[in-house]
């Protein structure tokens, strides 16, 4: 659901959240130009509206011994793919070692984003988490040299 009726200030309040997200109440009411209470109010009304639908910390991954990252594009079997994707998506999410999950049309029935310590790593949760369950029927894995997200994570060395 689109929300039509965006206020200007509410798109201004997401712009900068997005781009820190520990901006302090009182730093957006002085870079909105309004009362802390209002922009605290505003804050509230867009999590509420589920526009905000949280706020996340950038990770350097590399910092806690994680200085690998890699795509594995995962496609299932056909047959009873309803259950599998449930499945795949409720099991796949929760391993300490996926930091995003898609689900997506197109060649690929996931994309699981990955962070490990080396190429071992990455062998080990392609084969052990992936290739080892009955509902995968292939996967694609390509090491991703840098990653940059809306300029608020890490640099990826």
């Amino acid at each position: 659901m689109i929300d039509d009726d965006l206020h200007p200030l509410d798109a201004r309040i997401i712009e900068l959240l997005s781009a820190d997200a520990r901006t302090t109440n009182a730093a957006l009411a002085e870079a909105l130009g309004v009362a802390a209470s209002t922009a605290h109010a505003r804050v509230r009304s867009l999590v509420d509206r589920g526009l905000i639908a949280g706020f996340h910390a950038a990770v350097d991954q590399s910092r806690l011994g994680r200085g690998l990252q890699a795509i594995v594009g995962v496609t299932l079997r056909p047959g009873q793919r309803h259950e599998s994707i449930r499945a795949f998506a409720h099991d796949v999410r929760r391993h300490p070692d996926v930091i995003q999950l898609f689900f997506l049309g197109g060649a690929d029935d996931f994309l699981v984003h990955i962070a490990v310590d080396d190429s071992s790593a990455v062998r080990r949760f392609v084969v052990d988490h992936l290739s080892a369950r009955h509902s995968v029927a292939s996967t694609r894995t390509s090491i991703i040299f840098e990653y940059h997200r809306n300029a608020v994570a890490a640099d990826f060395d």
